[in-house]
């Protein structure tokens, strides 16, 4: 009888990322994994002690694609926005990995290179070292939530999408006045939450370094 294969790690990962892909982390087992390769549950163990280790680890390997090939140029700020576009622009291939990393985090060289640079980006800003940490705590915060909120957009079928905007219209523009004075007043304004999204992760990102920046001119 032939003998059972053995995956590699790198392997497991792929083929995780695949089904994360069409699928979603709610829906994602160690069981289903386990089928599409085609062995039993317990092989896997011995890679990764549970499923949130390797949703970990799948996240962490969208980090080190993102820095893969990355060299620091710019001052603090420059390297800052750069590496957070080439965070953005990996996980936009992989929409639903976005919320994984959001939600678990990673502990991995990706993870290590991500933070190897901000903390690099930081430390060059000349700002007193002991604000570092919070610093960097405060940025990895931010891309974390803005990533992970365009990776829930777009993940959304189109009418999915479509129904979420005329679910939003009815909220927004049926709202009684009386009760709701400054959104029936701001009504026709106010758009959807993924309308307009990357202007708004240009803008909210740079505000904040030009936060940090006055912070310590």
């Amino acid at each position: 009888m032939a003998g059972r294969r053995r995956w590699s790690t790198e392997q497991i990962l792929d083929t995780a990322a695949e089904l994360l892909r069409t699928g979603d982390a709610e829906s994602f087992s160690v069981r289903k994994l386990a089928a599409a390769l085609g062995t039993d549950s317990s092989s896997l163990y011995r890679h990764f002690r549970n499923k949130t280790e390797l949703l970990r680890a799948v996240a962490d390997r969208i980090l080190a694609s993102a820095m893969d090939g990355y060299r620091p140029e710019g001052d603090w700020k420059q390297r800052i926005t750069a590496t957070a576009l080439r965070l953005r622009e990996a996980f936009d291939r992989h929409p639903q990995l976005a919320a994984i990393w959001g939600r678990y985090g990673s502990g991995g060289t990706g993870s290590r290179l991500v933070m190897e640079e901000l903390l690099q980006a930081l430390w060059a800003s000349g700002m007193p070292e002991e604000e570092i940490p919070p610093r960097y705590h405060r940025i990895v915060v931010l891309l974390a939530a803005l990533i992970a909120a365009e990776g829930g957009i777009s993940t959304l079928t189109p009418g999915e999408y479509e129904q979420g905007v005329e679910q939003f219209r009815v909220a927004v523009l049926g709202a009684d006045p009386d009760r709701f004075p400054a959104l029936a007043h701001f009504a026709r304004e106010i758009r959807p939450l993924g309308d307009g999204r990357r202007i708004a992760f240009d803008e909210i990102l740079a505000a904040h370094l030009a936060q940090i920046e006055a912070a310590f001119p």
